[in-house]
């Protein structure tokens, strides 16, 4: 078998992603918004088992994988589902002193998020989610036509 794509070229997917992020959030520095999306990140695995968050990682670029399973202290029980206005705070709590996270920064990092994994793949893996898991990676008002890898 040759090797996975996402290996191969996982310098170009990250930065690819992380420009993403960085434009849709409008931040200043890569920093920063790594941050930001290391806070989504984590607020989301911080709602699922780690079956579901394991399942949910398989589809994720080689660098976003490893940032979603960093740091896990998988012994905590999930939490409740809670909203967006929850997901951003959680987002813009971690390393607070050094966070400048938008309100915005769950939907722009789903917006990236939605640029670099393949519909289908993030369809399916959704799917097999609690039902929150839909909405936390929603991005409503995006235009299909500017969705999808843009490394492939």
């Amino acid at each position: 078998m040759p090797m996975p794509w996402t290996y191969r070229q996982a310098t170009q997917e990250w930065q690819a992603f992380l420009a993403d992020a960085q434009d849709a959030m409008g931040l200043s520095t890569d920093h920063s918004t790594f941050t930001a999306v290391e806070g989504v990140l984590r607020a989301f695995r911080a709602r699922l088992t780690p079956a579901e968050a394991i399942a949910f990682a398989q589809v994720l670029p080689a660098v976003l994988r490893a940032i979603f399973v960093a740091d896990w202290d998988i012994t905590l029980p999930p939490k409740a589902p809670g909203s967006r206005a929850d997901w951003t705070a959680e987002a813009q709590a971690l390393r607070r002193h050094h966070n400048i996270a938008p309100a915005h920064c769950v939907a722009a990092t789903a917006l990236a998020l939605h640029k670099a994994v393949l519909r289908e793949d993030l369809d399916r893996a959704l799917a097999a989610l609690p039902p929150f898991a839909a909405e936390f990676w929603s991005v409503p008002g995006a235009d299909p036509a500017n969705l999808g890898p843009r490394i492939v």
